[in-house]
């Protein structure tokens, strides 16, 4: 018996041969699931994962080539199109029935993305990204029938080798690859409008949580993206690693949002646009008394927003800020001094002497630290070199913590430990 799509018949009782088939994958896989994968070999799990790879791509060339024949679905149930029949019936989402429908009637155009589907050597999501390029490659003037033929079997090929993101690329630049001389002003042109596209789709929203958190939403070019997560992956791996070193698991989204904020942080304000004739500068206003609280509050800008006099006192010590202290009347006692990171040569020499993050069960390289202020800027600490140690960003948050008290040892490192709390 045999399901290819060159076969239109099935002699007297059609539907006995296709509901065997159908039984005896159903058994196949009843007696799979029977099984535990936890008592299998290495070995064994590799070698169903990968054939179950090819097998969902199988499944898929013959569910499409189904689809792509299934208007008679739709006549019968007085669906618009199958993909009503399968929202109706098989409760599948509009949207992703039509993308179905959709990919089967890409696909039926195809012979070797068909016949790669049915091998089992181009996924379905593979097969999606190929017909997509092929389609604007058909609707290209530039672009002949040979350049379409050459562009598919080109594609298919890939698709051994590449994953479907990967796939997408070649899939943009293909022709250039076919004929660069015919091809690669017209690509260059697509690539401009691409560009232009992500300009005009690009945006930033935030959301107050009402928690203490905030949600950012955005949308930037490819190439932005590209280069923030590159960033992101370079701040969050070291931490990753030494988080492993030391036998703790932190999900790597999380060390992401960290390594965020820490170039928000630490982003250099000198090189922001100015506003008013100033360099951006955040105010905060506090009154004396909190300032030297563990316990007090801040009001952040001029939003009334508020932070404890902890997140305050630290961030003071890596952000451009004008601590307005505020006297018994709220009447303004000090319009403070801006306060400066530490300068780069002090960065050097404080590397140079401290070596590493200086709390005690630290090892963090000194290129992940910032400096820190022994004696606090808004108590009058001074920004000089025996006043600061470095600090990887995690023990820097927790010195400036009520929750932690702090010894400096003889060696100059760091001990922490945690207050009790008394009722």
């Amino acid at each position: 018996m045999s399901l290819g799509r060159d076969i239109d018949h099935w002699g007297t009782n059609p539907g006995d041969a296709i509901d065997a088939a159908l039984q005896a994958i159903e058994t196949a896989l009843q007696e799979l699931l029977a099984t535990d994968p936890a008592y299998w070999r290495a070995s064994q799990k590799k070698d169903l994962l990968a054939r179950l790879e090819k097998l969902q791509a199988q499944q898929a060339a013959l569910k499409l080539r189904v689809l792509a024949t299934a208007g008679d679905i739709a006549e019968e149930t007085g669906a618009k199109d199958a993909s009503g029949w399968m929202r109706t019936e098989l409760l599948v989402d509009k949207g992703v029935a039509r993308s179905q429908v959709k990919l089967a009637a890409a696909v039926s155009k195809y012979e070797l993305v068909a016949d790669g589907l049915a091998e089992g050597v181009v996924s379905q999501d593979k097969a999606r990204v190929i017909t997509q390029a092929l389609d604007k490659i058909e609707a290209d003037p530039a672009a002949s029938a040979e350049d379409l033929a050459l562009a598919e079997k080109l594609l298919v090929d890939y698709a051994t080798r590449l994953t479907a993101n990967e796939l997408k690329i070649v899939g943009r630049r293909i022709l250039a690859e076919i004929d660069p001389e015919r091809f690669e002003q017209a690509e260059a042109k697509a690539l401009q409008r691409e560009e232009e596209h992500a300009q005009r789709r690009t945006f930033f929203q935030s959301r107050d949580n009402g928690d203490g958190t905030i949600d950012i939403q955005a949308r930037v070019s490819r190439a932005v993206g590209m280069r923030l997560r590159t960033l992101l992956d370079s701040l969050a791996q070291p931490r990753k690693l030494s988080a492993e070193d030391k036998g703790r698991k932190a999900p790597y989204d999380r060390l992401l949002g960290q390594a965020f904020a820490r170039v928000v942080e630490t982003y250099d304000v000198d090189q922001l646009p100015r506003h008013g004739g100033h360099a951006t500068t955040m105010f905060i206003t506090m009154s004396v008394e909190d300032l030297r609280k563990d316990l007090g509050t801040a009001a952040l800008g001029f939003d009334g927003e508020r932070i404890t006099a902890a997140e305050a006192r630290r961030m003071a010590c890596n952000a451009d800020l004008v601590p307005v202290v505020l006297g018994t009347d709220s009447e303004v006692l000090d319009l403070g001094r801006t306060a400066r990171l530490a300068y780069p040569v002090q960065h050097r020499a404080l590397r140079l002497r401290d070596k590493c993050c200086q709390a005690e069960d630290c090892d963090a390289p000194a290129a992940w630290t910032e400096a820190h202020h022994l004696k606090p800027w808004a108590e009058g600490g001074r920004t000089d070199l025996a006043n600061m140690v470095l600090l990887c960003p995690s023990d820097h948050r927790r010195i400036h913590e009520p929750n932690y008290a702090y010894e400096r040892l003889p060696d100059g490192r760091i001990r922490f430990t945690r207050r009790t709390r008394t009722s």
